[in-house]
């Protein structure tokens, strides 16, 4: 299983820095965000380093998303949140500030304007089509 040595995660996931963990097995690690945005914010990681959604095997990535599933629903019945977002960034753009694939199991309050929505504005729709047709013929090269 590829470690990097000077990631946060991987740190974590083999006790060099502590965490308050909540779930581990083979392939996943799952821990508390120590800067939660509402209580029960949680991370969910593979234990296999993978930068990011580009760098993840099929495998991981359904680990992943497995266990956020189950972690996501034991959040919800002791935090009971208004809602509770499902989040993975990619590149700083995107908000992703530690290089380490995971997923933010995000509660939500209502009104507690995390920058997460966006408004409902129509787009382009042939513009919207072509960019479907793109999107399929590069998804049809990666089979």
């Amino acid at each position: 299983m590829s470690h990097d040595p000077n990631c946060i995660f991987c740190k974590i996931i083999v006790g060099e820095i502590p965490s308050f963990k909540l779930y581990e097995d083979n392939e996943i690690f799952a821990f508390m965000d120590i800067n939660p945005f509402q209580p029960g914010h949680c991370l969910v990681i593979p234990k296999q380093h993978f930068a990011d959604i580009y760098a993840i095997s099929d495998v991981a990535i359904g680990a992943a998303a497995a266990v956020a599933a189950r972690l996501a629903r034991a959040v919800r019945s002791v935090v009971e949140p208004d809602g509770l977002n499902i989040i993975q960034a990619n590149g700083p753009a995107a908000g992703q500030s530690v290089f380490h694939f995971h997923f933010h199991i995000f509660p939500r309050a209502a009104g507690d304007d995390a920058s997460l929505n966006w408004g409902l504005v129509p787009g382009d729709m042939a513009a919207i089509e072509a960019l479907a047709g793109s999107i399929r013929t590069a998804l049809e090269k990666e089979d």
